[in-house]
């Protein structure tokens, strides 16, 4: 088979060379984790106790230490909305106060040790599936806690992406692909085009603040359940049912309508964004337990005209996808993977303007230059101000990260020249640079915040942008005129 694999500048072409041992794909969801291996080149997923892929993704505390996945007791649970945004956060566990990555590393480490006993062999990495709009921190927390649980991360990758990855290997299918993820915290959609081979992320969107564990708090606050457990077995149990214990399938379909058609108009914004049309859309890939919902299936349907697929289990679709990717990065793949940034990156610039030097949905990996200069006479320095969002002003964006690149040449101003680079990798983790052209300095840095987008701030971002939009560009040509106003006179010097 050819190897297809896109190495980042200054690495191997093959640094992610394993000796020994096995390669796994884990999907580390809100409300279940599921890992899966492949074997005579197909993918499988791996069964645990009484014959069940799927570990619930909850943390307790005995006298033994702490165990993953229980469901009765105190437990901590749906945790990952939390990743990203430590800032001090400390859950409360018994006499223990623990991080969200603490917790997911516990785990993944969980997961390590039931991969070992099954399979009989050392566990030596993974590919780790993110929802598609995790942010910079959500990434990072990601990788950290798996570092924690001894795990080598041989890459990031989205949820739908590899959900996709899956379902085009297994049945060979080609053309554009929604695919249509509602799990239990969270919800994505992405439109990818699959053709020989390449799976291209087109657009994608979503929502860190919906999914199931929404509608089970809808249940539980409702009915006045004894607690979100119980909750969760009814929705399960109504799936399946059209009746349990008085409470019809209708009553849960009417608690959960308003979720849903929050999707079909998150999906309505991303087929926007692509210039896509419902007609180009040649099939819908159901990923989370969510689309195991009869009225989810059916108003997906509606929405996109056509009947979803459902070949794949839809808990298991994400891991299966992640194990080809982690079989394809070390043994090699057919199969070349594009996805794109989520939200667009840029630079605070005079006035507090931004300046987007990659915008969102470009294709991954991805590379992009800029020259500044400077705005006053002998400027010894330029501070570096990275921001993420859509919107014009840094105000009304998300502060990433700073850092100053100092001593600059004795020049006016407007005579210096410093070139900044930006640089994200296929995991969607960023590096910027600022290189001075005629003293040759140069200064870097990896983009490491200290805080993560809240659940619903990134959806706001986006919201946001959309209705402030022609406002924003009105005030920005404003400021831009009084900038110029302001600079003409030095410039001309």
């Amino acid at each position: 088979m050819t190897l297809l694999q896109l190495v980042e500048p200054g690495q191997t072409p093959d640094p992610h060379a394993v000796k020994r041992g096995i390669v796994i794909g884990i999907d580390l969801g809100t409300t279940h984790a599921v890992a899966a291996y492949v074997r005579d080149g197909k993918p499988h997923v791996l069964t645990f106790e009484g014959e069940n892929p799927l570990i619930p993704s909850t943390l307790s505390v005995t006298e033994g230490g702490f165990k993953v996945g229980e469901v009765e007791g105190e437990i901590l649970a749906s945790t990952k909305r939390l990743m990203g945004r430590e800032n001090g956060l400390r859950l409360p566990l018994g006499s223990h106060r623990l991080t969200p990555v603490e917790v997911a590393s516990h785990i993944l480490f969980h997961v390590k040790q039931e991969v070992e006993q099954i399979l009989a062999t050392s566990l030596e990495a993974a590919v780790i599936t993110v929802p598609a709009y995790f942010d910079e921190a959500a990434r990072i927390a990601t990788k950290q806690a798996a570092a924690l649980a001894g795990i080598k991360v041989l890459r990031l990758m989205n949820e739908p992406t590899a959900a996709a990855l899956a379902y085009g290997l297994e049945t060979g299918v080609e053309g554009i692909y929604a695919i249509y993820d509602f799990g239990g915290g969270t919800f994505d959609i992405s439109l990818l085009k699959l053709k020989d081979g390449v799976f291209q992320v087109l657009a994608t969107g979503g929502d860190l603040n919906l999914g199931g564990d929404d509608i089970d708090h809808a249940l539980l606050s409702q009915l006045q359940l004894s607690d979100v457990r119980e909750a969760r077995a009814l929705k399960e149990r109504l799936s399946e049912e059209a009746s349990v214990g008085g409470v019809t399938r209708e009553d849960l379909e009417t608690l959960a309508a308003p979720f849903v058609k929050k999707t079909l108009k998150i999906s309505q914004e991303v087929l926007r964004e692509s210039g896509l049309s419902l007609k180009e859309i040649n099939g819908v890939v159901l990923v989370g337990g969510m689309t195991r919902m009869p009225l989810v299936k059916a108003e997906v349907a509606n929405f996109f005209g056509i009947a979803p697929l459902s070949d794949i289990d839809p808990d298991q679709a994400v891991a299966l996808g992640a194990a080809m990717g982690a079989h394809g990065l070390i043994h090699g793949s057919d199969t070349l993977l594009l996805d794109v940034t989520p939200l667009s990156l840029g630079l605070e610039t005079m006035g507090g303007l931004v300046e987007k030097i990659i915008p969102r949905n470009t294709p991954l990996p991805a590379l992009a230059s800029q020259d500044f200069t400077t705005y006053e006479d002998g400027q010894g320095g330029m501070v570096i101000h990275v921001v993420q969002g859509e919107r014009e002003f840094v105000a009304d964006c998300l502060s990433l990260s700073r850092f100053e690149l100092k001593g600059l040449p004795n020049l006016p101003a407007g005579a210096a020249r410093v070139r900044i680079d930006f640089s994200v990798d296929v995991e969607g983790l960023l590096t910027v640079s600022a290189f001075e052209k005629t003293t040759g300095l140069s200064q870097h840095i990896e983009v490491k915040p200290s805080h993560g987008l809240d659940e619903e701030t990134l959806s706001h971002l986006l919201l946001l942008s959309q209705k402030f939009g022609k406002e924003d560009i009105k005030n920005r040509l404003k400021a831009e005129e009084s900038l110029n106003t302001r600079l003409n006179p030095f410039l001309k010097k």
